[in-house]
């Protein structure tokens, strides 16, 4: 069975969810559906793209994900079809695909879809995509299904600032365990770095000095820096919570109150 893995901005308060999952199943049983999240912050393209980086890797070659984030961005005219690393993905044409890969994709097209009526629902946007993959999952090549686009909407992800000084990051997300996790990658860091001795700043007269593998390096209750699996830079607290502890917030499903975590910045110093 064909793998698809789906994320939105949808919640799960509300139908969606069911709604697209039935509609996946309705025009091809075969496919295999996993949740990756339908907690994205409502329109939060940055979000979205640092939480679509870090699973692509973890699923087998040619697998199927569906990612339904801000889908009205802009009058929707067409849908992307996308063929990266030998992994399908379905996506409106708004920004967040070379948000997520770093670059163009290897592979686009655009699926076609009715010019009436202009106000297409969820579920009609899903069936072109479904009906693609399941063009694919029956053998045949993303050009024989699309067609062929000159330019897709670009956006970058949100970069890291780096001076002689200092690399500033801003916090990307605050994950359930209250871990505070930034924009700083570790080919970044090292970049800046320099092999310098180096300062994390947290509050007035709080830094972490070195980078830690794994949270027991350090003391329950003590803090510490790693980076994650995705690469990116973890502020945490061996068993405790980072995010109140350090004044940058705390995980909450409601993504109003998550709203201002995303503009908050983290300094690194060196010496």
């Amino acid at each position: 069975m064909p793998l698809l893995t789906i994320t939105s901005d949808f919640g799960m308060s509300d139908p969606m969810v069911g709604a697209v999952k039935g509609e996946i199943l309705k025009v091809n049983e075969r496919f295999n559906i996993i949740d990756i999240t339908h907690e994205i912050e409502p329109f939060n393209l940055v979000q979205a793209a640092f939480i679509c980086r870090s699973f692509f890797q973890n699923y087998p070659l040619e697998s199927f994900h569906l990612i339904l984030v801000n889908l009205y961005d802009a009058p929707v005219e067409h849908l992307l079809l996308v063929k990266h690393c030998n992994q399908f993905i379905g996506i409106p044409d708004n920004g967040l695909i070379t948000m997520i890969l770093d670059e163009l994709p290897h592979d686009v097209v655009k699926l076609p879809i009715s010019a009436t009526p202009k106000n297409h629902k969820v579920c009609e946007l899903v069936n072109v995509w479904i009906k693609a993959f399941s063009g694919i999952d029956s053998g045949k090549s993303i050009e024989e299904i699309g067609l062929k686009i000159e330019n897709i909407v670009q956006r970058s992800f949100m970069k890291s600032y780096i001076t002689s000084q200092y690399i500033e990051g801003q916090i990307l997300r605050i994950d359930r365990f209250n871990n505070i996790l930034i924009n700083i990658t570790r080919h970044e860091f090292e970049q800046a770095r320099k092999g310098r001795k180096f300062k994390i700043a947290l509050l007035r007269d709080t830094f972490i000095s070195n980078i830690s593998s794994n949270y027991s390096d350090v003391e329950e209750g003590e803090k510490l820096a790693r980076f994650n699996e995705s690469g990116f830079l973890e502020i945490a607290i061996n068993k405790g919570f980072a995010g109140p502890l350090f004044g940058m917030g705390e995980f909450s499903f409601s993504n109003l109150n998550q709203r201002h975590k995303y503009y908050q910045t983290i300094k690194i110093y060196f010496e």
